[in-house]
């Protein structure tokens, strides 16, 4: 009974093993080529599978990386002109023709296959530029190693310039501690941002300070993108070659920038219609002695100040008489014969009373 028991047990055990190992092994990316050396103008056939269904994946030539240690320098370190993307199947697998071309910096060199969204992940195959330059990788530094600890996250805000075009700004904020045994003194961080499924754009950022064994730091690193800039953008961290975390950031539209160029629709044709209308106004031919519309409207109002017993303005004449120019009212006989009480002109004798 025991040995049966025991009989299934292992059975089980093996079962499990044979089932989960063939998954994990799926589980990691792979990729090969169709050879491993050609020269600059050919091409090779890129065939990878594992990855995760329905993924973007980018196909670069890069230089100065070893699979065992993937690509220090970045993508900075690849032909990222002649790079191919290509999307896996159902089942996670692949197949690009990849045009060779020399990476910037000598060989040895990788093909180096990455996601461009989600979840990251990354494999290599070596490959040798048949033509280019091969120079020793530069020593891998050893000691001091950092790790993330904690999420990022951006801090800060926009505010009205950034509502009109400036260029958006915030902080990244993380914390990291040291893994490895010797202190990181001053270490050199790379922040990426990219945009859609564009490559990220790194700029280098040093932190200053020393982060012991053991210990750990809280690191800000500012970060800024283009003026104008909108819509879903992800930043990214590095160090020591490896993307430590990313970050996604939504920027939105500048309506301000929008805004200025609807008034400036409205009022440059209205300042030019004004113009239009004074030039036509000034080259018009005028009637003798009527000015213009435009020295009509610039022609102020008289305004008189009128205060009780003052005289601001000529007296007040009479009123004209109804007498004819040519008459004086001393001679006028109507006015003579108004003004003295009436008489006889006739001559008069005394007369005596008395008998005849």
């Amino acid at each position: 009974m025991k040995l049966r028991i025991l009989g299934a047990a292992v059975l089980a055990l093996l079962l499990a093993s044979v089932s989960v190992g063939p998954v994990q092994a799926a589980e990691r990316p792979t990729v090969r080529l169709s050879k491993s050396q050609a020269g600059t103008g050919g091409s090779v056939t890129v065939t990878g599978g594992g990855w995760r269904a329905k993924a973007l994946l980018m196909i670069l030539i890069c230089g100065q990386s070893v699979p065992e240690r993937g690509v220090p320098g970045g993508t900075n370190s690849c032909a990222n002109a002649d790079g191919r993307a290509v999307t896996t199947d159902a089942k996670g697998r692949f197949s690009r023709k990849l045009p060779v071309a020399e990476p910037p910096v000598p060989c040895p060199c990788v093909v180096h296959v990455a996601t461009v969204t989600g979840a990251k992940a990354e494999a290599d195959a070596i490959f040798q530029v048949a033509g280019h330059a091969v120079e020793p990788l530069p020593a891998e530094t050893s000691g001091g190693r950092l790790s993330v600890l904690t999420d990022t996250r951006l801090d800060g805000s926009g505010g009205l310039l950034t509502w009109f075009g400036a260029p958006p700004a915030r902080t990244l904020v993380f914390t990291v501690g040291n893994v490895g045994t010797s202190a990181v003194k001053n270490p050199l961080f790379q922040v990426g941002t990219s945009h859609g499924v564009f490559a990220p754009q790194w700029e280098e950022q040093q932190w200053r300070g020393t982060i012991e064994p053991g210990k750990k730091a809280r690191v800000e690193l500012p970060v800024e993108l283009p003026g104008g800039a909108h819509g879903d953008y992800t930043v990214s961290l590095k160090y020591g070659g490896k993307v430590l975390a990313e970050q996604p950031w939504g920027v939105g539209r500048p309506w301000g920038v929008t805004l200025f160029w609807v008034l400036v629709c409205l009022v440059v044709p209205a300042a030019l219609f004004r113009a239009a209308m004074a030039v036509i106004d000034r080259a018009r031919p005028r009637r003798p002695g009527r000015p213009s519309r435009a020295a009509a409207r610039l022609r102020m109002p008289e305004l008189t100040l009128r205060l009780p017993g003052a005289h601001s303005g000529p007296a007040e004449q009479p009123p004209p008489s109804s007498t004819l120019p040519w008459f004086t009212p001393d001679s006028d006989p109507g006015a003579a014969g108004r003004l003295s009480a009436p008489h006889d002109d006739s001559p008069t004798t005394p007369t005596r009373k008395g008998p005849t």
